[in-house]
């Protein structure tokens, strides 16, 4: 009896046992797994803690520029005084296709305009008569198309002969090519201007006024200059070489572009293969990104032209671009979302310019300006708040 009462109780004793070793190796992996997910956690903020989150307006906002790395060592500068320009492309003027009094000038200096926006209105006799032709054109040609569906309906009714169908085709064909002809006559002015005597000078292109030597009431000359209208969006510098430094330049060169604590980098763009007849010296054009019109046409500044070193494939970046954090040389890399504290190894000074020995290829975008907002944002979560 005491036998089989033992087994009975250990019976009942063992799936107690059991519940309570399954409980604890299951508490022991619920540890493990949340010891994972910490340490996962943690990996990820470590990853994060180098992001920095903007919007591309709060990067305007802020004043940081984006621009890729320099790769190629620079063996020397070229400094010379230049002059902001427009760009040829980005420059028109609008002249008075037509002699006669202007009537309305629709835009002021620094106004901006669109293509193909009416900017004076000229009237004049010669308007007049062009757009008049242009009527009479009109009607000579669809009473010829008139004449013409008569003939085919009596030729084909045997009432007319074939000669007169031939005769009033060639009629129809006539007035549409004089038709065409005073409209585009008309074209050339400009068209528009509402009246029939009034021609509308339009914008070629868009941009914003820069000159207006035009005056309301004023009689102007055909090919008298009404505005002038710029796109500054692009700019370019011009400056004199002597020929020997300018054998040493080719399109593509890096430039850097100072005047009244204003620096931009820039890149040849033209370098003249004659001399200019009044100085013997040789003119070469750089192009500057001018969206944020940070320069004027006209403003002297100063150029440095950097020559590259041959065979040299280092990449550097501007100084103000490097940032000590945490004992760590950085630069803030753009990415989709911000940018990235990346580690590099800063090398030699090169001018304003520092040698990254490892850490970047050179395709990358980085901050150049004001690297520092970012590197104080760092400490705050890695956003901004701009608004």
């Amino acid at each position: 009896m005491k036998t089989n009462h033992a087994r009975t109780l250990l019976s009942a004793l063992l799936p107690l046992a059991l519940a309570a070793c399954g409980g604890a190796e299951k508490k022991t992996d619920d540890m493990a797994g949340m010891e994972g997910m910490e340490k996962g956690e943690g990996a990820e903020k470590k990853t994060d803690k180098d992001a920095v989150t903007l919007t591309a307006r709060q990067i305007a906002d802020a004043g940081i520029e984006v621009a890729r790395p320099t790769v190629g060592g620079v063996a020397g500068a070229i400094e010379l005084p230049a002059l902001i320009q427009g760009d040829p492309q980005g420059v028109q003027v609008v002249s008075a296709t037509i002699g006669g009094r202007l009537v309305a000038l629709t835009r002021n200096l620094g106004q901006p305009v669109r293509q193909g926006d009416p900017l004076a209105v000229i009237e004049s006799r010669e308007a007049a008569s062009l757009k008049a032709e242009v009527e009479a054109a009109r009607a000579r040609a669809a009473l010829a198309q008139s004449n013409l569906r008569r003939e085919q309906r009596l030729f084909a009714e045997r009432v007319s002969p074939e000669q007169d169908l031939v005769a009033a085709r060639t009629a129809a064909t006539e007035a549409a090519i004089a038709l065409r002809l005073a409209q585009q006559q008309l074209g050339t002015t400009g068209g528009g201007g509402g009246a029939l005597n009034r021609i509308a000078m339009r914008s070629p292109i868009s941009g914003q006024v820069i000159a207006r030597p035009a005056v309301l009431g004023q009689t102007v000359d055909a090919n008298a200059e009404l505005y002038r209208v710029a796109n500054l969006s692009r700019v370019t510098i011009t400056a004199s070489v002597s020929p020997a430094d300018a054998s040493r330049i080719r399109p593509g060169t890096r430039v850097e572009v100072t005047a009244a604590g204003r620096r931009q980098e820039g890149r040849v763009s033209f370098v003249s293969p004659a001399l200019d007849d009044s100085t013997r010296l040789v003119p070469v054009i750089a192009t500057l990104d001018n969206a944020g019109n940070t320069w004027r046409v006209g403003e002297p500044v100063t150029a440095s032209f950097m020559l590259p070193a041959n065979g040299d494939r280092s990449v550097s970046v501007p100084s103000t671009a490097v940032q000590s954090i945490e004992n760590r040389t950085v630069v803030f890399v753009r990415t989709p979302t911000g940018f990235h504290a990346t580690p590099v190894t800063a090398g030699r000074r090169n001018g304003d310019q520092v040698i990254i020995s490892s850490g970047l290829n050179g395709q990358e975008r980085i901050a150049t300006t004001n690297s520092f907002t970012l590197k104080a944002e760092l400490g705050k979560g890695g956003g901004m708040d701009m608004d």
